[in-house]
């Protein structure tokens, strides 16, 4: 029997595109929304002295200040097991 090709060689049939959307779906403003750039853009290219990573408010001030409490957590907590780790087993 020999081996047989695991994919066809046969070349698929071309498949046409069309300019005119199904008429089953809905509208594409119903279904990608508003557009929100230019508020964004607004908001932050605002001169107010604030961290682009800080000008939502208060969400942002969160998650920046939960972030940082991990990472200093995190560095402590690692120089600690480094330290009981290092040091001599009593027997």
């Amino acid at each position: 029997q020999g081996l047989k090709p695991l994919v066809s060689t046969e070349s698929p049939a071309p498949i046409f595109g069309t300019s005119k959307p199904p008429s089953d779906l809905p509208a594409a403003e119903a279904f990608l929304g508003k557009n929100k750039v230019p508020d964004l853009q607004k908001v932050f290219q605002r001169s107010d002295g604030l961290p682009v990573h800080l000008k939502r408010g208060v969400p942002d001030k969160l998650l920046y200040r939960t972030t940082m409490a991990l990472t200093i957590g995190g560095t402590i907590y690692c120089l600690v097991a480094l330290y009981i780790a290092s040091q001599p087993k009593n027997k």
